[in-house]
């Protein structure tokens, strides 16, 4: 028989959550807290592990629940036999785990019956939707931090103030640790939470991508999900912290811009000659006006947003961008990154039909205006909202998205050649002779 570790090792390989592909985790057991279980025939265990087989280490969190038998049906779900005999089981799949989790969140509910969300990578999202109670998700973080995890704190935050452009949230769970890397000190981190699981909706992505095809525009949906962006800036501004950005701040995302440009233009040679013209609009921005700095969403676009049938969008997935440290994460920044993220996004929609024509007689039936389109609705939707005139910030403005487009630009170089020209595309023009004479 195999020690808890050893089957996780094993298992943990296979799961599309683990960050170490290709790699076989080396793990330690940093914390293992037994939690009651509802069912006497399981024992629940929550670990954290720590992967020292990733630099720098990751840290995992596990629920497992431990049977002496195999229950009907949970074969797939099996994670191995330990040196006890008991088989082990995956805890979001298990009844008795996903029971006890409603029960640390201080959530109540009738039918407990669950099933796991198909498709997800970085997390594990339990949805509950039997019965005839309001449905619920559940989600679980598989890479865990230390500290508050802005997917919690900042819907809480808005719920707390009656926001209903997002997800009313139920409850959360947070856990404690010893840190081997800092044998004095003590951590602290979200495991999971609840919230209320949206229905009657469409992707947003989905959404656009099916307007475009349809050769419909996308102008109405463009400019509410502006004025919903505005109304989500507004509350997290009521409710976090803001402050003026010092010039401390701006030399530091400006700086922030050009290290990554320099990264960029390693892997996409087409940056390179494109680099002095780029650098330039950075420079520029840091002269330009800044509105305040507050918490943002931080990884915006079409793919984290919601539109229900009704025509109201909700915004998901506060988490940020999953590889920046979560001290990165939690900072105040400038609301204009998620603007020029949507943006991006818009974009996107365009080039991913073109990317996909079947033929080139298939791509000159693309609308390329069809982007400029919803950009400029969805800008006029945030300003009417916010009574702040982005366009004084247009300096500002192009400098963000032009950042994003670089990223991009490198993430497609790796990934996704054949997606390239999408953000070289958006790269050319924003640091164009045209752009340049719209900015103030």
């Amino acid at each position: 028989m195999n020690t808890t570790v050893d089957c996780l090792t094993d298992w943990m390989t296979r799961q599309r959550w683990y960050a170490g592909k290709g790699r076989v985790p080396n793990l330690v057991d940093v914390s293992s807290e037994n939690w009651a279980s509802p069912d006497e025939d399981a024992r629940i265990v929550v670990h954290i592990l720590r992967d020292l087989a990733n630099n720098p280490p990751s840290l995992y969190h596990v629920p497992v629940v431990a049977r002496r038998t195999v229950p009907k049906g949970m074969g797939p779900y099996l994670i191995g036999r330990d040196e006890n005999d008991d088989y082990l089981f995956d805890g979001a799949h298990d009844p008795a785990y996903t029971s006890a989790l409603l029960r640390r969140m201080h959530v109540h509910r009738g039918d407990e019956h669950s099933r796991v969300h198909a498709g997800e990578q970085s997390n594990t999202s339990i949805i509950f939707d039997q019965g005839g109670e309001a449905p619920l998700v559940a989600k679980i973080f598989r890479l865990v931090h230390a500290g508050e995890n802005p997917d919690v704190t900042l819907p809480s935050a808005l719920t707390s103030r009656g926001y209903r452009q997002v997800p009313r949230m139920l409850g959360s769970v947070t856990a404690h640790w010893d840190d081997p890397h800092r044998s004095s000190r003590t951590e602290t981190g979200h495991l999971a939470f609840a919230q209320e699981f949206v229905q009657d909706v469409r992707d947003g992505w989905e959404l656009a991508l099916e307007t475009a095809a349809r050769g419909d525009e996308f102008t109405v949906e463009a400019e509410r999900l502006g004025r919903t962006t505005a109304v989500v800036h507004r509350g997290l501004a009521e409710a976090m912290p803001v402050r003026p950005a010092t010039l401390g701040d701006i030399v530091g995302f400006v700086a922030g811009w050009h290290q990554r440009l320099a990264v960029a233009t390693s892997d996409v040679p087409a940056l390179r000659e494109l680099r002095p013209a780029i650098e330039a609009v950075y420079d520029a921005a840091q002269d330009a006006p800044w509105p305040a700095l507050q918490r943002i969403h931080g990884d915006f676009h079409l793919g984290q947003v919601l539109r229900r049938s009704s025509g109201e969008w909700v915004l998901v997935d506060f988490e940020g961008e999953p590889l920046r440290p979560l001290e990165e994460r939690t900072r105040v920044d400038s609301p204009l990154r998620d603007v020029a993220g949507m943006l991006r996004s818009f974009d996107y929609v365009v080039g991913s039909r073109l990317n996909t024509a079947a033929d080139a007689a298939a791509r000159e039936t693309v609308d390329t205006g069809w982007s400029h389109r919803a950009r400029a609705a969805f800008l006029d939707g945030y300003i009417r909202e916010s009574e702040i005139d982005l366009r004084a910030h247009r300096a500002l403005l192009d400098a963000f998205e032009l950042d994003k487009a670089v990223y991009e630009a490198m993430y497609e170089a790796r990934n996704r050649p054949a997606w390239l020209p999408i953000p070289l595309a958006a790269v050319r023009h924003l640091v164009s002779a045209e752009r340049a004479s719209a900015r103030p």
